[in-house]
């Protein structure tokens, strides 16, 4: 590994990293060596019943609430999967195409997706990939052996951008595909009606699944900083507007905080983990800043 990516793995350095596999293997290596404890997802546990405590048992598995209302010493069963089962949801539609630096958010989203993959099937995880823009293109099924990255990263580099995003029709057919409870984590522009955002993530959530959205845009589409007058041409849509931008950012910068702010509400309102990601932020800073997120979240 070069000095440079053990500082930290901005775009640049990932952009000349050819091969997405070993894209992802660096940005691992880099997170792992960034966090202070395992930034694994965890094992997943569903609580089974009560048993009355036995001497021997493990004091952290006792139910302290039960204690305080009966006066009795009861310990947690839990029924334990061998692993995860996580399904990567990969936004490749063509608004995703839009980039001011090296990596477009497409190239970022997959990246991202490809460390994720790599990452848990570390940990001999479950790992599932679903690539989309207004339907669902690609499907690789759950898999946990370490040779199932390359099957997840050919899914991911044969995209071909094209369309709007559909998401709730994306999001319920996933929850038809992948019935079983697990992790699904959500990588996305979100360039959709916050409504529809909503609709699908809250029926993911029905169905039983953990829910984190990484929200990826570009620095432009955040700061909105251009000064001379421009022609925007959409990436989705035959429109096109020539307009003096100055005119235009305060009444954008306010839609965007709205937006942003219904999105981030309406996933704390579902119990979603979400993030918000620039596409110039160091992937492996990105990822581990939410593991640590998570953590934390898990310790609650």
């Amino acid at each position: 590994m070069t000095a440079a990516s053990k500082r930290s793995l901005h775009p640049e350095v990932i952009k000349r990293i050819g091969r997405l596999e070993i894209r992802a293997r660096h940005i691992v290596e880099g997170l792992l060596s960034g966090m202070h404890r395992s930034p694994y997802f965890g094992q997943s546990v569903e609580f089974l019943q009560h048993r009355e405590y036995a001497r021997g048992d493990d004091l952290r598995r006792v139910d302290w609430k039960v204690w305080a209302k009966q006066d009795r010493l009861y310990v947690k069963q839990f029924e334990e999967d061998t692993n995860l089962r996580c399904c990567l949801l990969v936004d490749t539609s063509a608004s995703m195409e839009y980039g001011s630096g090296p990596l477009t958010k497409c190239d970022y989203a997959i990246t991202a997706a490809s460390a994720l993959a790599y990452l848990l099937l570390r940990q001999q995880d479950s790992v599932g990939c679903a690539v989309f823009d207004e339907t669902v293109r690609q499907t690789i099924p759950l898999r946990t052996s370490t040779n199932h990255l390359n099957t997840i990263v050919r899914a991911l580099e044969q995209r071909e951008p094209r369309e709007k995003t559909k998401l709730y029709d994306v999001l319920a057919r996933v929850a038809e595909t992948y019935p079983r409870r697990g992790m699904m984590v959500l990588i996305s522009d979100l360039f959709v009606d916050p409504a529809d955002v909503q609709r699908g993530l809250r029926l993911l959530r029905q169905r039983g699944h953990d829910v984190l959205v990484l929200h990826v845009l570009d620095d432009d589409e955040l700061d909105f900083p251009f000064a001379r007058p421009a022609r925007f041409e959409g990436l989705e849509t035959a429109d096109a507007l020539t307009c003096n931008p100055r005119a235009l950012r305060e009444g954008y910068l306010a839609a965007l905080e709205q937006f942003l702010a219904t999105v981030r509400h309406n996933c704390a309102r579902d119990n979603v983990d979400y993030a918000l990601i620039r596409t110039s932020m160091p992937l492996d800073a990105a990822l581990t800043s939410f593991l640590r997120h998570r953590l934390r979240e898990r310790q609650r």
